[in-house]
């Protein structure tokens, strides 16, 4: 589907302006918001391309650069820097082979923070794309990554 085409799925008020910046950055290949898509948007909207590309800036939910097919964020609450997300987060590092906020060079994962993702019942906690994984251990860490691949190679 065109950018024009998932816009049009909307109504052109402002209030559908977040539900647009989702549906396009869902429907990109590298979860990313182009520049044209932005413009696009403000040209429907009838906003000024500063204020949608200040919305798309503002929130951690939108990436204004290509990223991964699986976007994978890992928590850094209190709550889970408690629970010991500061020494897991060196085990995701490693088993990936990027930093945070890299993606991996065939494109299969970026690696964000979150400043919460609401799991603090099950601490230490990370989301890729829409999945939650609670209790993570190095040892899960492994697993659930060894599984992701093995489902996409």
């Amino acid at each position: 589907m065109s950018t024009k085409e998932i816009i049009r799925q909307f109504d052109p008020v402002k209030d559908n302006l977040l539900n647009i910046l989702h549906a396009l950055q869902n429907s990109h290949p590298q979860n990313y918001l182009t520049e044209e898509a932005l413009e696009e948007t403000a040209r429907y909207l009838k906003l000024t391309k500063a204020a949608v590309f200040g919305v798309a800036g503002y929130y951690s939910m939108f990436s204004l650069r290509p990223r991964g097919r699986f976007i994978v964020r890992v928590c850094i609450s209190p709550v889970c820097e408690v629970m010991k997300i500061h020494a897991l987060l060196p085990v995701i590092e490693e088993e990936l082979g990027v930093s945070t906020g890299e993606t991996t060079k065939n494109g299969l994962f970026t690696l964000e923070t979150a400043e919460c993702l609401g799991q603090c019942q099950e601490a230490p906690s990370m989301m890729i794309n829409d999945k939650v994984y609670n209790n993570l251990s190095g040892e899960r860490i492994r697993e659930i990554f060894s599984e992701i691949r093995s489902q996409n190679s």
